[in-house]
Formats: structure tokens, C-alpha cells, sequence
């Protein structure tokens, strides 16, 4: 009986594997075709955003063929990434929710979780205080995918709090050492820009207002020198006014 019950707690769900899996390698793919959408576009030197946009989002459009019939009914929306709801076509199997929290390995995972788990503004915030500067730092190495740069720092502007003020510091500076930092400010909306602006107005209320007591050093303590320093240093890369 018991070794019966030791075989059962040890068989393995493939099925949940393979969703898994699929899911891993769709999000991979559509990471990959944006950002090769994202390097044409600047090769074309397009005249803006709104264009370079609408280059990325119908990077998974292919050229009709011949044998595509001109004048059929339409089934599906002709660009299912620009609608809101999903087709099933542009559906990715169901992953388990045993990890309660964001525990990416690769910027690919991390975009996949960021879009189908993360919906509201305080769950994608605790998922980056959560992950930290030097994780995230690590992850996005290479680059920051197409229009995620803004939404991070909406998400951390919409629900910042002074409790974690060091540790958006230091997400704000992990994210200035990945590839291409300055060509993703550079394509941030005008309310990403006016998020990244309320997002330094925020830190820069939340230095130590409390008084000095009587009697007690009038210095600021060395960690809280050091943070004042680092906001204005990340003023001047995050082009803040």
C-alpha cells in the first residue's frame, strides 16, 4: 500500500507540462517577431510613434497569397493583437496557478506572466517591488521589450509607496543599464512620459520629512544621503525636468 501511494505522488502531469511548455515557447516567439518588427522600424527611420507602433502590432501579419480569396466573408478580425478580446487563434493554453508569485527565469517568461497573470495596477507593482532592481536588471540585459518600459514605469508610478522607495530606486536605475534604454524612452507615449514625471515628483515628496529633534545630528544618514543622490543622478537619464 505504501509504495502505491509513493507512485502516485510521483507521476508527473505531462499534459500540464506540454501547456506549459507551448506557452513558454508562444511567448518567446511573439517576443522575437516584436523586437525584429521593432529593428525595422528604426532602420526606416519611421516619421513616428504612432507608426512605429502599428509596425510592431502587426508584426504577426503575413502577405496574402494567391490562394487567399479577396471579398470572403470575414470570420476573425483581421488584426486580432489590436482588439481586446482574444480569438481563438490568438489563444495560449492555460498555465497552473500553483506559483502564486512572478518567478521569471528569462525576459520571455517574464512577458508572458506580465500579460496573462498581472491584470490590475497593484499586482503588476508587487511583482516588481517583488523582483527587485538587479533581477529585473538581469532579465532585460538585452533589451526591454516593445512598450513594456512604459507600462512599467505606470505601474510603478500609479502605486508607488514610501515604504519601497528604495527599492523603486533601484529599479528605476537596473532598468537605465539594459540594452537600448535610451531608444525606449525615446518611443514612450505622452503618458508614459507624464507617469515617469509623477513617478519622480512622488520620490522626490518622499525624502524624510520628519524634523530634526533637538539635540540629534542635523546630517541626513548616510543611506538616506546616498538615495538622494542616486533620484537626482536617475532625474537626468530619465530626461525627468
Amino acid at each position: 500500500m505504501k509504495t502505491q501511494t509513493m507512485e502516485r505522488n510521483n507521476i508527473i502531469d505531462f499534459k500540464a507540462l506540454e501547456k506549459e511548455l507551448q506557452a513558454a515557447l508562444a511567448a518567446d516567439e511573439k517576443y522575437k517577431r516584436e523586437n525584429a518588427a521593432k529593428l525595422r522600424a528604426v532602420e526606416q527611420r519611421v516619421a513616428s510613434y504612432e507608426e512605429f507602433r502599428g509596425i510592431v502590432l502587426a508584426s504577426h501579419l503575413k502577405p496574402l497569397e494567391r490562394k487567399d480569396k479577396i471579398g470572403a466573408t470575414m470570420t476573425v478580425p483581421w488584426n486580432c493583437h489590436s482588439t481586446q478580446g482574444k480569438t481563438s487563434q490568438d489563444e495560449i493554453p492555460e498555465i497552473s496557478q500553483e506559483k502564486t508569485l512572478l518567478q521569471p527565469d528569462t525576459s520571455a517568461e517574464f512577458y508572458r506572466d506580465w500579460r496573462r497573470h498581472l491584470q490590475s495596477g497593484p499586482e503588476r507593482y508587487q511583482a516588481l517591488v517583488q523582483l527587485g532592481g538587479p533581477k529585473l536588471g538581469h532579465l532585460f540585459q538585452t533589451d526591454v521589450g516593445f512598450g513594456l518600459l512604459g507600462e512599467l514605469l505606470m505601474a510603478l508610478a500609479d502605486h508607488v509607496k514610501p515604504a519601497d522607495r528604495s527599492v523603486v530606486l533601484g529599479i528605476l536605475d537596473s532598468l537605465t543599464t539594459t540594452g537600448r534604454f535610451t531608444l525606449n524612452l525615446s518611443l514612450l507615449s505622452h503618458m508614459e512620459r507624464q507617469s515617469c514625471r509623477d513617478l519622480f515628483q512622488k520620490l522626490q515628496a518622499m525624502s524624510d520629512p520628519r524634523p530634526q529633534q533637538e539635540g540629534l545630528s542635523q546630517e541626513q544618514p548616510g543611506g538616506l544621503q546616498e538615495e538622494e543622490s542616486l533620484l537626482q543622478q536617475l532625474q537626468g537619464l530619465y530626461q525627468v525636468d
